[in-house]
């Protein structure tokens, strides 16, 4: 009977044909293209040069490209500590029993990530607006500090720090989300079991609770950190990398070479190595938390 229901290969393989292809079609093939464009002298238009590795040895040597890699480091760390790990604290205390009407924890916290990126850094450029920001309106006339305001999207030294702030504020809820998930999966026996043993909330979140959802904490990580590496709206709308290159990042120095500076080969060349960097950091980011929660475990 079950044999006779069940479809046959050809079936099968007719269903998964269009989502395959879509697939090469959307990731595979620009990855390829943008591959085999990098070893090319692409001034825009019909006229390509063939030049070998010479697009990658102007990589290795640029100095702007180096530093947007650094600022995404940066971006990576702050947005995991920000994002992933503020999401976990309020997951936590969203859980506990003091903690009522968690639907609408859910609902509200998650609702900035619906949100548009490119609407996310209109809105923290007027925050952080120098003349009518809701920031230099609180200091000076409620904290009574004017000295303290400053053109804050102008501080070169500082400047990361402000723009990831809307990122993190961004991406809280979603991160909130997933950890429910995962923790509404977890046997609440166990944690009775710890509290009547007398585990402290710490001693049961560190011990118990990151081992149990580890792997979902690796997808978190893995979400976190290809977003970061490949972030681009939300810088741009707020300083377009700028004052300087101060908070310039990959993509949108691939974005300024490939289309304001119509050099499409090298652009090509810095797509490939922001694909290349990305994987290597997500390997080694999951390696590290694969390694620090098996010694929580013990």
């Amino acid at each position: 009977m079950l044999d006779s229901i069940r479809p046959k290969k050809s079936t099968i393989y007719l269903y998964l044909l269009i989502p395959v292809a879509l697939f090469i079609f959307t990731v595979f093939f620009p990855l390829v293209s943008a591959l085999v464009y990098s070893f090319f002298e692409w001034k825009s238009g019909p006229n390509k040069i063939f030049n070998g590795i010479a697009n990658y040895k102007q990589l290795f040597a640029d100095q702007v490209f180096w530093a947007s890699f650094g600022h995404n480091l940066y971006l990576v760390a702050a947005c995991i500590i920000g994002q992933i790990g503020i999401a976990f604290i309020l997951v936590l205390f969203a859980n506990s029993r003091l903690a009522k009407c968690q639907t609408i924890h859910r609902t509200f916290g998650f609702f900035p990530s619906t949100i548009s990126a490119v609407c996310i850094g209109m809105i923290w450029s007027m925050v952080y607006h120098n003349k009518y920001g809701i920031l230099n309106w609180f200091i000076i006339n409620v904290l009574g500090r004017p000295e303290w305001a400053k053109v804050w999207l102008n501080d070169t030294k500082n400047i990361m720090l402000y723009v990831s702030i809307p990122l993190i504020w961004q991406y809280i809820g979603y991160y909130m989300v997933i950890m429910f998930s995962a923790i509404a999966g977890i046997d609440k026996s166990i944690f009775e079991s710890a509290e009547i043993d007398g585990a402290t909330g710490f001693q049961t979140a560190v011990h118990i609770t990151l081992p149990l959802i580890r792997n979902t904490l690796l997808v978190c990580l893995t979400l976190c950190i290809a977003g970061n590496m490949k972030a681009f709206d939300n810088i741009y709308t707020m300083t377009a990398g700028g004052p300087g290159y101060s908070s310039m990042v990959m993509a949108m120095y691939g974005y300024k070479v490939s289309f304001e500076q119509s050099n499409l080969g090298y652009g090509s060349t810095i797509s490939v190595a922001i694909f290349v960097l990305s994987l290597a950091v997500i390997g080694g980011s999951q390696w590290l938390v694969k390694r620090a929660t098996r010694r929580m475990e013990v």
